[in-house]
């Protein structure tokens, strides 16, 4: 699986200089010259990760990570702040940041925060996968080594909390998964609104008629399970 990370900064020399670094270790980017264009990237490009400068114009970062965070709460965020600005480093945790970095700063540092929380991403994945390396039901296989995941055949666009979810589903196919259980996997600072969110894009991805699914059920008052 390639990452996806979104570089938020209004001076180009340091955005520009970002997305060549973070392209030459492989992650996929996408970059934002100021908080409306974040939020409308946010929305188009799903990132993993975001880079985001707290000083910019029409929208300040702060604002930026307070609807980020609501709307997307296991979207990782590091806070670009200028040197000396205590408070809003403070404030930028506060509100919902992962971690700050603070300027000028040292790629080799930056890479080194970044590459540490995709690390602790494919861990999670890693303890989730099976003794064998990829799983299959109705046409859709995973890929556990690659992160991957296909549906008869044709690529399935997934994001890492998507095959989190789906991986988690094949280990215990079959039994019910309480959304406390699904909460634990995904951010504990998620809710139920934001489980149900990705069961529903999940269905979406996987079933034939989303509707009316029958592969991932409800099971009313419990969870959800796997039925294949």
């Amino acid at each position: 699986m390639q990452y996806k990370v979104l570089v938020v900064e209004d001076e180009e020399f340091i955005r520009d200089g970002l997305q060549e670094c973070l392209e030459m270790e492989d992650y996929q980017v996408a970059v934002a010259g100021d908080g409306d264009e974040a939020l409308q990237k946010a929305d188009e490009f799903l990132p993993h990760l975001i880079l985001l400068d707290v000083m910019m114009p029409k929208k300040n970062g702060f604002d930026v990570c307070r609807l980020l965070r609501k709307k997307y709460p296991s979207l990782v965020i590091i806070m670009l702040t200028a040197k000396g600005e205590e408070a809003s480093k403070v404030m930028g945790l506060n509100i919902g940041a992962d971690d700050y970095i603070t300027k000028p700063f040292s790629t080799l540092e930056l890479l080194a925060r970044v590459n540490a929380f995709f690390r602790k991403l494919a861990m999670q994945m890693e303890s989730l996968a099976f003794s064998g390396e990829s799983a299959e039901f109705n046409g859709i296989k995973l890929d556990f080594k690659k992160y991957e995941a296909t549906k008869n055949g044709d690529a399935l666009d997934l994001n890492v909390r998507e095959f989190q979810i789906l991986s988690l589903f094949c280990k215990r196919r079959g039994e019910v998964i309480s959304r406390e259980d699904l909460i634990q996997l995904i951010d504990s600072s998620s809710n139920s609104r934001t489980i149900d969110n990705y069961i529903v894009k999940l269905r979406q991805k996987i079933e034939e008629d989303p509707e009316s699914p029958r592969l991932i059920l409800s099971i009313r008052g419990m969870g959800y399970k796997l039925d294949a």
